[in-house]
């Protein structure tokens, strides 16, 4: 399948996801708030968990998440890692830091990540959770408004699509 295709096919299913838009909107803020935080390997399942607990839409959840990949990891876990450091008044540099960004760098395992977090000791650990839970809620309250207006056109363009097939022109 041609990648043109497969874009087309997959905002096709996007665009055709069932749900009222407060409950979709909220599942996709929800999946970029987690896929902010520094918490790779687990960040579908706590999106989903998070779905459950606000009832919101699970798929939109995990898609929401894609919003860390692997090719903005690095950026994510640098500015977490700043702006938690920043708020907690810890210095900005720091072995276990240079250390976790090298492992981003080299593509290593996102377990062999989080266990250099983890192995980092509480300040640190604490720094990058702080700094992904505001970029976290800075980036998913807007997300939020702009996915329920998206939602909400969404839902009228397809009602009007559907009344438009119900009743085909007349010709006289």
């Amino acid at each position: 399948m041609k990648f043109h295709r497969q874009i087309k096919y997959y905002f096709l299913k996007f665009i055709r996801l069932k749900g009222e838009p407060h409950e979709l909107a909220m599942g996709t803020a929800l999946g970029i708030f987690t896929g902010m935080m520094p918490v790779m390997p687990f960040q579908i399942a706590l999106a989903v968990m998070l779905a459950l607990f606000f009832r919101a839409s699970k798929i939109t959840a995990a898609i929401g998440t894609w919003i860390s990949n692997p090719l903005n990891w690095y950026f994510l876990y640098f500015w977490n890692y700043k702006l938690g450091a920043f708020l907690l008044g810890l210095p900005a540099q720091s072995k276990m830091f240079s250390s976790v960004m090298a492992s981003i760098r080299s593509g290593d395992e996102p377990m062999v990540i989080v266990g250099k977090i983890l192995s980092a000791g509480g300040a640190s650990l604490a720094a990058f959770l702080l700094g992904g839970l505001v970029m976290g809620l800075a980036a998913s309250i807007p997300a939020y408004f702009v996915f329920l207006h998206f939602f909400k056109f969404m839902k009228i363009w397809r009602k009007s699509r559907k009344e438009r097939r119900k009743f085909p022109p007349s010709i006289e």
